[in-house]
């Protein structure tokens, strides 16, 4: 099943959400609804070419705010929804949980309060076709010991405020599904990471850091794993759950990239030494790496197992986590007016999650 109408995409100026609207614009010409509430993480110079375009419809909207979303629906009548709005990052969450819970429970409760209500006033033939997609994360299982990977069956075991949020926002998607019969699919994947990433995460960071010169950090010894998935693969996955998934059912997204942080901020450090003018002195930028506390409650390892998307969609994923690295390395380098009027924001790269707000 291909979806011809419009698709509703929330958080489509954010990282993930901008990749999969230039896709819908740019190269399936698809009408997009776009709802951000353009945070700090939406910039809508993340949507390039696709911003302007006449299929591009931009909404500035809290998906927590009910009569804004139910006009957006009225407003569009998507055919899908895609839903990637969220708070992200698990540093903001220490420090302000409450807007994570505001985000991603209350927003994705409103959002499911409209689409129901919306879906259940279309005439037989669209309702039938209409699909609720909630994007979410492996983080909501807890981590991983040495061995082991995720997958659709494995306990929620959340330990972040971010992650709990989460588990929240995807039980809540399951339970319009078993009660109301809205017609949900669920995703959960690893790390993402590639173009217009939000410089608060570890690859975007340490690039640029390892840019400027300056001091490159890695959370306690840097032995912590995580299982990279490029961005557009991510997309793909998401395509194509959307239109082949099994109703009701869950899919794992992962890149099988999986690397210590240790070993991601050297490989960041040897691409820039090769791709990027060298540091004076005769230095390399691996001697920038620096050691800082760990964060609280930081996981240790995720992993996941994407089998049944793999097996019963065909996905697989297009980039190598060695390929995809390099790609995004070149990207910011070739960006900089990019990241430099994102870096004159709000955010700046100053340490997060060391919990200064977490009585909020």
């Amino acid at each position: 099943m291909t979806h011809s109408g419009t698709v509703l995409v929330t958080g489509g100026a954010g990282f993930i959400g901008s990749a999969l609207v230039r896709h819908l614009v740019l190269q399936r010409r698809q009408p997009v609804a776009d709802v951000d509430l353009l945070t700090y993480a939406g910039n809508l110079e993340s949507l390039a070419e696709a911003r302007e375009d006449p299929l591009h419809h931009f909404h500035w909207v809290d998906i927590a705010e009910g009569a804004a979303v139910r006009a957006v629906f009225e407003r569009e009548q998507p055919a899908a929804v895609m839903h990637l709005a969220a708070e992200s990052h698990v540093d903001r969450s220490i420090d302000a949980p409450g807007d994570f819970v505001r985000t991603n429970v209350t927003g994705t409760f409103t959002l499911l309060s409209e689409a129901t209500r919306y879906w259940k006033a279309l005439p037989k033939d669209r309702a039938a076709a209409f699909r609720f997609l909630h994007v979410s994360t492996d983080e909501v299982y807890g981590a991983l010991g040495e061995g082991g990977r995720f997958t659709e069956a494995t306990a929620y075991r959340p330990s972040s405020p971010y992650s709990a949020s989460k588990a929240g926002s995807d039980h809540l998607v399951r339970a319009w599904g078993h009660t109301y019969g809205l017609p949900i699919l669920v995703t959960n994947c690893s790390n993402n990471y590639g173009p217009c990433q939000f410089p608060e995460k570890l690859i975007p960071l340490n690039i640029l850091k390892a840019l400027a010169g300056a001091s490159m950090p890695v959370y306690g010894k840097g032995e912590n794993v995580r299982d990279w998935l490029h961005v557009d693969d991510h997309v793909a996955a998401l395509l194509l759950v959307l239109e082949q998934g099994r109703l009701g059912e869950t899919y794992l997204v992962g890149g099988g990239g999986e690397r210590t942080n240790l070993e991601v901020v050297r490989m960041i450090a040897d691409l820039v030494d090769e791709l990027a003018p060298p540091l004076g002195g005769g230095r390399k930028r691996r001697d920038l790496i620096t050691f800082v506390p760990d964060r609280p409650g930081h996981d240790f390892r995720y992993a996941i197992d994407s089998t049944r998307l793999r097996t019963e969609l065909g996905w697989k994923p297009e980039q190598s986590f060695e390929s995809g690295l390099r790609h995004t390395v070149r990207w910011y380098l070739e960006n900089r007016s990019w990241w430099e009027r994102v870096q004159s924001g709000a955010y700046r790269g100053e340490r997060l999650g060391l919990g200064a707000g977490a009585s909020t």
